[in-house]
């Protein structure tokens, strides 16, 4: 986004800020209203088990009081005193049409079944007989029971002969409510929820429509009665929790509660509904404004850039276009005022810097080259005379070579100084050989002498490089580090090492020196900076680093401390391969030539 247009970050913000702040309340509210359909669908599901107890727990109460006004009739007590089975079932039918119960029944005192009544047909006797017998286990309380895929709740209550203390039992009497599609809607009216009582795995009473049925009974397995879960019956979403239910005979009824999700969230989709008009509003508005902002502060700000690209290429004469907004005005006004100042101090600091550098090398070619010049003279002037020696003569011409060789370094110090930024010529070069060879030409140099100078883990390394410029900022590195190196007392040596990783080229120059004073290393790289040095101009630092800025590359020194400082050329592998690339482009012929000239330019100096 850094390289965009302003208008186009404006209106890319304006749209992401849009679309954010819509979707984040959709989800928001999505959540929060899902959240609270949840709390309210899990709350209705427990009014609904609740409210199933509470009108169980009714039922049975007055199921136990009618088989307590049943077992107190004397006309029953008369039947049961025949124990007759027969005379017992042609009798009981009467009674049970006067209890109004869905279930009758009337037991010996063993607890076998001498007849029973229900409003259901087609029950089948063994299941009823074993499911009273379950019952019998706790006759005081009220039991549930299932004869096949019939759900009853059962009252059983003793028939005494008399007072109940005697123990003269005559058998049981037993009522009971079947729970059925009557007892499902009673449930569902008062939770607002569908319901549906199983049996075994099979839906015995459910207020659920009859396709919906088969959809239940294949999901019933799944059920788990820890939490509410979600299921879909007919394309419709419903958050269904089930509760076991206490059945006798090893009988698993559970009672499973229903809530639609679909039309619980019917609301939630009107508010996405709204949300999402809103966001296109707040999409469009934004838009709108945009384009606003964009008449009055981008365009004008866009002039502004053309002219800052402008000044960076050095034209001061580009028209700026001041119109838009006051603050923009008034910022290309200021903009105007700013470039014609930099303009005039421009000039100014040009003219400055022209005329110091200008007097510091004048004053450091001149100190050294009357030095060099000097001892040439009474060299020259010692050699004359006829009383001197021939190994005194010997002596005295090496001092005339070497003060002619530092001369001739300076020169060329010079003419590389004055050339660079030119053309680079680049080719495949071994920089282990560059190396070896520099090392070989510095040991030559008197300050060189009684100094070990080490190339040493030198991998073989090649590189698109201009070699003869790097090998001389090389030598003026090592040349330094030599230097260095004997201004200390002890065992003087300079330790050369080329290392080559992913990224980079390192070659690092390590000397026994003094190490560099920390007043001059933020001014190390200047031109025409000789501090702590006899002789010299002050130009090979600066020389090496143009060298290496001129590869994509620097010199850093990475330390120094008495005894130990380390000088590195850093030549990164990206820059050397643009400047590869950058050769290979160039006309090869106009290379040949510029090449040809610059060799007679150093042969002319020379």
């Amino acid at each position: 986004m850094n390289q965009w247009r302003m208008r186009s970050t404006l209106m890319v913000s304006l749209l992401a800020v849009s679309l954010g702040l819509t979707a984040t309340c959709l989800l928001i509210i999505r959540v929060s209203v899902q959240q609270e359909i949840r709390k309210g669908l899990s709350s209705d599901l427990d009014h609904s088990l609740s409210t199933f107890r509470n009108i169980a727990q009714q039922r049975d109460q007055m199921l136990v009081r009618e088989a307590s006004l049943m077992a107190d009739l004397p006309s029953l007590k008369a039947l049961m005193a025949s124990q007759d089975s027969r005379t017992i079932q042609d009798g009981g039918e009467e009674f049970w049409q006067t209890s109004g119960s869905d279930f009758f029944g009337l037991a010996a005192p063993s607890g076998a079944l001498f007849t029973y009544s229900s409003r259901e047909h087609g029950l089948n006797d063994p299941l009823v007989r074993r499911g009273v017998q379950a019952c019998m286990a706790r006759p005081e309380e009220p039991c549930m029971v299932a004869f096949g895929q019939s759900l009853y709740t059962l009252s059983i209550q003793p028939l005494y002969f008399g007072p109940p203390s005697n123990g003269s039992q005559l058998g049981y009497v037993i009522l009971g409510y079947a729970i059925d599609q009557q007892v499902a809607r009673e449930v569902s009216d008062v939770a607002a929820a569908e319901v549906a009582f199983v049996v075994d795995g099979d839906v015995a009473a459910t207020t659920l429509p009859q396709d919906r049925r088969s959809a239940l009974r294949s999901l019933i397995p799944t059920f788990t009665a820890a939490a509410p879960q979600r299921i879909s019956l007919q394309r419709e979403i419903y958050i269904a929790q089930s509760s076991t239910l206490p059945a006798a005979c090893n009988v698993k009824a559970e009672l499973v509660v229903l809530k639609s999700y679909d039309r619980a969230s019917q609301y939630l989709r009107r508010v996405n509904q709204w949300i999402l008009i809103l966001g296109l509003s707040t999409l469009l508005i934004g838009l709108a404004l945009a384009a606003a902002i964009s008449r009055t502060v981008t365009r004008p700000l866009e002039a502004l850039v053309a002219g800052a690209r402008a000044l960076g290429r050095g034209d001061f004469n580009y028209q700026l276009n001041t119109e838009g907004a006051v603050e923009v005005r008034e910022l290309g006004l200021a903009f105007e005022r700013m470039r014609d100042e930099v303009k005039r101090t421009q000039r100014e600091l040009l003219e400055s810097d022209r005329l110091a550098t200008i007097g510091r090398m004048a004053s450091s070619v001149s100190h050294d080259l009357r030095h060099h010049l000097s001892a040439i003279y009474a060299n020259a002037e010692f050699m004359s005379l006829a009383n001197t020696g021939a190994d005194e003569r010997v002596e005295l011409l090496l001092e005339v070579k070497e003060a002619v060789r530092d001369m001739t370094d300076l020169i060329e110090s010079l003419l590389l100084f004055g050339r660079t930024g030119q053309i680079l010529h680049i080719q495949q070069e071994s920089l282990a050989g560059l190396v070896d060879r520099t090392v070989h030409s510095v040991r030559q140099h008197p300050d060189a002498r009684d100094v070990q100078v080490i190339a040493r883990d030198l991998q073989s390394v090649e590189a698109n490089v201009d070699g003869t410029k790097i090998s001389r900022a090389l030598y003026n590195l090592v040349l330094n580090a030599c230097q260095s190196a004997r201004s200390r007392s002890g065992p003087a040596s300079v330790t050369l090492t080329l290392i080559e990783d992913h990224e980079r080229i390192r070659i690092a120059i390590a000397d026994t020196g003094p190490g560099v004073a920390p007043t001059i290393r933020s001014t190390l790289f200047q031109p025409f900076v000789s501090s702590g040095k006899v002789s010299g101009v002050g130009l090979g630092l600066t020389v090496a680093q143009h060298v290496a800025q001129e590869h994509g590359g620097e010199v850093k020194l990475e330390h120094s401390e008495p005894g130990n400082t380390i000088f590195s050329i850093l030549l990164y592998k990206n820059a050397l391969q643009s400047l590869a690339r950058n050769a290979a482009d160039a006309n090869p012929s106009a290379d040949a030539a510029m090449s040809d000239f610059n060799v007679e330019v150093e042969q002319e100096h020379r």
